[in-house]
């Protein structure tokens, strides 16, 4: 034991070895007394090299027997890791299998110690506001349910729901007044993005609703050290109280945090690509759980996690009346089968909205001819070198491997011979191409990529791929969905869900049918997804889809991981012996074991899903398994619970 005189400093050594996930004690040198403190930086010697941690606790005993080592020096006093955050890490860390150091990689940000010596800003005034008036007023005066979220917010009241925007909602606005609202009640906000483009349109409406800037910062993980830094300690300070960011933002600081909210929360853009793969959805239920905030999971669409969460009773929803979402909705068209790609309907829109505004064009993916057959056989082009796909990069291109980058200039068919291209496949520039024959003298802009417009103000017609659709000063006056049969067939299990949500974003930028706005659907009128957009039910889609889940076995009715690594040690993992005598605990029972499927020489991919009751023992097995095999000094395993994309 340690003596009374000592202080022992429990820390979170910055090592990313799952079987050293926990903390180790350190005494503190009485020069250093008065500078450490809970969730400050420190310096300690492990296994024979300096590495950096963070204190997660002070006490006058030690847990263990013997000597302690001490702290090599306190880097900073900064208490950059608060209580709260720690809590909400280590969670995050233990349902998805990974270890602290990762997590807290991903919570607290780089120091940068000349920001720290930086004096504090001056103190500015309590904001003016003005209550729920105006545009984000309005969209929650439309929903039913909207304008007592906004009450509750203001009396401090924990509240938690689903809320789905409607076409013509300044969602944005809508956002900054729910923030406002909850700071009237003296708690703070953390609102969670999808892209940069959507962060700087909340932003600019928080600057709107508080009275201007420096009333809450922009927390995203592009900024430069230095300003990102500075936008953390203002948080952690508690100099500002609310908070709108991408993922870096779920982790911000924030003190007795009000309401959590997170926009879209179907995007993949939300899922973590680093070790442990958190959601930004997950993170914040987790933590509007722990920290007794409110939550706001809101967008066009809804996941069908969120409606989990509705029909637990955890989330009320929030969405407008039928008669309301109708006289919103635009006008939607669906083509049918037809063998041209753009057919008749879609030309006539197009040609008629050009009449009234801009028109929006959605081609699910980039390029010229992203696929190439035969014109005879239909027999799929091939590298002669590396059996790759061919494409054609532009009008006049030779076929090019999408491999090995190989200029094929004299291709013909394996298989019949025949010399004949046909592109079953077209992307967004060729589209550009045949709209620009088609209407000569009208202005086609693109939209895609790295090269994303923001606001069209123009009559124009705008070919963009899904998430890269401008805005439009007074809405798009027809919008036009290519090659929908191509997105749904995406093999993957979210492919409808993901494509309801692409084309509810379409919809929701264009006019409502009472002043002309037209939705055509280039594709079959009979599936789920299709008919989701033409009811203008998002909800209904989400109920089912979760229903469809259930029977299937498949998230989020059900935890699911996959486990990448050698295949033979996937292999070994399907007898179930074998992981108790590894992990101390068999997989639970039921557990499905499928696979494990080659993916590269002598490497694999093993998928194990179990009821959802038995989420936390799973997480705790995929942990001990992680750390079994850390011990040996073995490849980790690549370990993904609940992955966004499963194909």
């Amino acid at each position: 034991m340690a003596g009374s005189d000592q202080l022992v400093a429990r820390v979170a050594v910055a090592v990313g070895l799952a079987h050293l996930d926990r903390p180790f004690e350190y005494s503190v040198p009485a020069d250093q007394r008065e500078a450490v403190g809970v969730g400050c930086r420190v310096s300690v010697r492990f296994s024979g090299r300096l590495v950096s941690g963070f204190v997660l606790g002070l006490a006058r005993a030690s847990t263990h027997p013997g000597p302690l080592q001490p702290l090599h020096r306190v880097v900073s006093p900064e208490p950059v890791l608060s209580p709260p955050v720690a809590r909400l890490a280590r969670t995050v860390a233990d349902q998805y299998a990974g270890t602290l150091a990762d997590v807290l990689r991903l919570a607290v940000p780089p120091r940068h110690a000349r920001i720290e010596r930086e004096p504090p800003p001056p103190s500015l005034p309590p904001p003016h506001t003005s209550g729920n008036r105006g545009a984000g007023g309005t969209a929650w005066e439309r929903a039913t349910g909207g304008p007592e979220l906004l009450e509750a917010l203001r009396a401090g009241v924990t509240t938690r729901v689903a809320w789905t925007a409607l076409p013509g909602d300044d969602w944005p606005a809508a956002l900054a007044a729910a923030s406002v609202a909850c700071m009237r009640a003296g708690r703070g906000a953390v609102l969670c993005l999808p892209d940069r483009r959507d962060v700087a349109r909340v932003d600019a409406a928080l600057t709107s609703a508080l009275g201007g800037p420096g009333r809450h910062v922009a927390l995203t993980s592009d900024l430069g050290p230095a300003p990102r830094y500075r936008a953390f300690l203002s948080v952690l300070r508690g100099q500002v109280q609310v908070v709108v960011g991408t993922r870096a933002a779920a982790f911000a600081p924030v003190r007795r945090p009000g309401l959590l909210v997170v926009w879209d929360d179907g995007d993949d853009l939300h899922a973590e690509p680093r070790a442990p793969y958190p959601h930004v959805r997950e993170v914040l239920t987790m933590r509007a759980h722990q920290q007794r905030a409110g939550l706001l999971l809101a967008g066009h669409a809804r996941t069908p996690e969120a409606q989990r969460l509705v029909e637990s009773g955890w989330l009320a929803a929030v969405a407008a009346p039928r008669p309301v979402v109708r006289a919103a909705w635009p006008r939607v068209t669906v083509t049918g089968a037809y063998p041209d790609r753009l057919p008749p309907a879609a030309m006539r829109a197009v040609r008629s909205g050009l009449t009234r505004g801009p028109v929006l064009v959605q081609v699910p993916r980039t390029g010229y001819r992203t696929r190439l057959v035969c014109q005879d056989c239909r027999t799929p082009t091939e590298c002669p070198v590396c059996t790759g796909p061919l494409e054609q990069i532009g009008r006049g291109r030779a076929p090019t491997c999408r491999w090995c980058g190989r200029v094929e200039t004299a291709w013909s068919c394996s298989t019949c011979g025949g010399r004949r291209l046909r592109a079953p496949v077209v992307g967004a520039d060729r589209t550009e191409e045949e709209l620009g024959r088609a209407f000569p003298g009208i202005a086609v802009r693109h939209s895609a990529g790295e090269a994303v417009l923001d606001t069209i103000t123009t009559r124009a017609i705008v070919v963009a791929t899904p998430g890269a659709e401008p805005g439009s000063t007074d809405g798009y006056a027809a919008a036009v969905l290519l090659d929908t049969g191509l997105a749904l067939a995406r093999a993957d299990l979210r492919a409808g869900e993901e494509s309801v949500r692409r084309w509810l974003a379409v919809a929701a930028l264009v006019r409502p049918a009472s002043r002309g706005g037209e939705l055509v659907v280039a594709g079959e009128d009979g599936s789920p997804a299709v008919q989701a957009l033409v009811r203008a039910d998002p909800a209904g889609y989400a109920e089912r889809e979760l229903a469809a889940r259930a029977s299937a076995r498949m998230p989020p009715a059900v935890r699911l991981a996959t486990i990448e690594g050698p295949l033979d040690v996937l292999r070994s993992l399907t007898d179930r012996a074998v992981v108790a005598a590894l992990t101390g605990s068999a997989w639970p029972v039921p557990a499905d074991l499928l696979g494990p499927v080659e993916t590269g020489p002598a490497r694999g991919r093993l998928v194990v899903r179990v009821p959802w009751a038995s989420r936390r023992a799973f997480s705790r097995t995929l942990a001990a398994l992680q750390s079994a095999r850390s011990v040996r000094k073995a490849e980790p395993l690549r370990v993904v619970v609940d992955p966004a994309e499963l194909g």
